[in-house]
């Protein structure tokens, strides 16, 4: 996934939301012809010509309107600015050049981002003669296309993803063992990272949402350094109210992109609910290190609520995952903190594990042929070669005669197999399967 962050702005209704959806090839904002429909901002993963980015669709911006809904509208942009590496400037070439167009532009002049000036809804070479006047707001040449047809706009979008760096991952040459402290609001982010380092470095309070940016902290142990990424709290969408808390969302899945192992702190008194279910999917979807570390648990009877009772209770909500390592901390009296990293330590090795050939078909062949395969066609599908194709994270490939017919139930079953015999613990697993 990439995290070079391209923010849509422009004034309402100018085709913001029509242009993310084109490019995401499907109907992810609402697209309507009144003005201020996208009252969220709305972000997603992209991929164009092998480069991968997060773009972001934002309100109309209305630069000096006094209206509340509009005001934070203007928030949101500001912010955008801010936060994304490029900016897509949309106007519209029916409505021509607007005082409102201006003014955004004296804005993003100001701000020193690189920002691409797209003219909208050109859908025909007639309509081409009516973007020379868009050269006035000073960012250079305008691209034109027509956002609601596609027209054009693998044109621009070479040009926009030719501002991506080939290599947008800021960890990707540290040898140094990166873990990232995710998990909801008030579950103890701040105050765990503090006691591992041993100092507050980071802001401790009781109210949700007080780090907005992930913090870069150092830990050492055993002579050995690692870096600690304590980031802002991730809520459920439908929660996230505030502009820079959308970001700050943003920044910890940019966070999570760039550790190698996700501590996902759980609160032991609140328990665990769906958002730190979906916050280790998350950690899962990036094919990340993941350990389950339960805080506070100094807050907890031992005699009406055990480790045990707990842990089984969290397997059963992790479902396929049950991989996950699951530690029991106290980050306000220390207990277990630093066990933690051991942990982590163990799950950065198994990421890295590097299985023999031989050793995975000598292994898994005999399973395989004891039970094979089904397929609803009734064909016979067989596995003849497996073989690590990748570390880091792990990916293992299958060799068959039959690769698009393997069921979701028999790669739950290999899988399985795989941990049993070869272990991998914290590490999602990667099976794919391809022509024999």
């Amino acid at each position: 996934m990439g995290y070079y962050i391209i923010a849509v702005i422009g004034r309402p209704n100018v085709g913001k939301s029509t242009f993310f959806n084109r490019i995401l090839g499907a109907q992810r904002a609402i697209v309507h012809d009144v003005a201020g429909v996208t009252r969220d901002r709305h972000y997603a993963e992209a991929e164009w010509a092998g480069k991968t980015f997060t773009i972001i669709d934002t309100g109309g911006f209305v630069p000096a309107s006094t209206d509340v809904f509009e005001q934070a509208i203007r928030e949101q942009a500001h912010i955008a600015i801010e936060e994304a590496d490029s900016i897509v400037f949309m106007v519209d070439a029916i409505s021509g050049l607007t005082p409102m167009d201006y003014q955004i532009a004296e804005i993003l002049r100001r701000s020193d981002k690189k920002a691409f000036l797209v003219v909208n809804k050109v859908d025909n070479d007639k309509r081409e003669m009516d973007t020379g006047e868009f050269y006035r707001l000073g960012l250079g040449q305008p691209y034109s296309v027509a956002a609601i047809s596609g027209r054009k706009l693998g044109d621009f979008l070479d040009a926009l993803t030719s501002a991506i760096p080939e290599d947008t991952d800021e960890g990707k040459h540290d040898d140094r063992l990166h873990l990232a402290v995710i998990g909801r609001p008030n579950v103890g982010k701040s105050s765990f990272v503090n006691a591992l380092i041993g100092k507050n470095k980071s802001i401790v309070t009781d109210i949700p949402g007080t780090t907005r940016d992930p913090i870069d902290s150092l830990y050492e142990k055993d002579g050995k350094e690692f870096v600690v990424i304590d980031t802002a709290g991730l809520r459920k969408k439908a929660k996230v109210k505030e502009s820079i808390e959308f970001y700050s969302t943003i920044r910890t899945m940019k966070s999570i992109e760039r550790c190698s192992v996700a501590l996902v702190l759980v609160d032991a008194v609140v328990g665990v609910e769906r958002q730190d279910l979906r916050i280790v999917q998350s950690a899962v979807d990036r094919r990340k290190g993941i350990l389950i570390v339960v805080n506070k648990w100094d807050l907890i009877e031992k005699d009406t609520h055990t480790a045990k009772q707990f842990e089984l209770a969290l397997q059963q909500l992790l479902g396929r995952h049950t991989y996950v390592p699951i530690i029991f901390v106290s980050a306000k009296t220390g207990q277990r903190v630093e066990k933690t990293i051991e942990i982590a330590e163990t799950i950065h090795t198994e990421r890295r594990k590097e299985i023999l050939t031989n050793k995975l078909n000598t292994v898994l062949l005999p399973e395989i042929n004891r039970t094979p395969p089904s397929s609803k066609s009734g064909k016979e599908i067989k596995i003849k070669y497996i073989t690590q194709v990748k570390t880091a994270p792990p990916v293992i490939a299958f060799f068959t005669n039959e690769p698009k017919l393997i069921q979701e139930n028999y790669r739950r079953f290999l899988e399985n197999i795989i941990r049993q015999n070869f272990g991998f613990s914290g590490v999602p697993l990667s099976l794919v399967f391809k022509q024999k």
